[in-house]
């Protein structure tokens, strides 16, 4: 008899190691989503705050069985959104 019984996913140490640094260095340094008039940059905040979600998330092991918020909250997400607040953050 066959189970299609999902098998656990594990930590995830890619993810959850950029969700902790991520973490760390906006804590520390929460000026990097500032723009040059220091102003809040919300679009770099949007994207690093997405990339850190997804990061605890998926870095934990939990995957949603939704198909949205399974894409939304993946390791490939995190990374994607890292990204796109890193190019923000260098080309404001």
């Amino acid at each position: 008899m066959g189970t299609d019984a999902p098998r656990p996913a594990g930590l995830a140490w890619l993810p959850l190691v950029t969700a902790i640094a991520l973490t760390l260095g906006l804590t520390a340094y929460p000026q990097v989503l500032a723009d040059a008039s220091g102003q809040a940059d919300h679009g770099a905040a949007l994207l690093s705050m997405w990339a850190m979600s997804a990061g605890f998330v998926r870095g934990v092991g939990f995957i949603p069985c939704h198909r949205l918020p399974r894409m939304l909250l993946s390791g490939g997400a995190c990374l994607l959104a890292l990204t796109l607040a890193l190019l923000k953050i260098a080309n404001p």
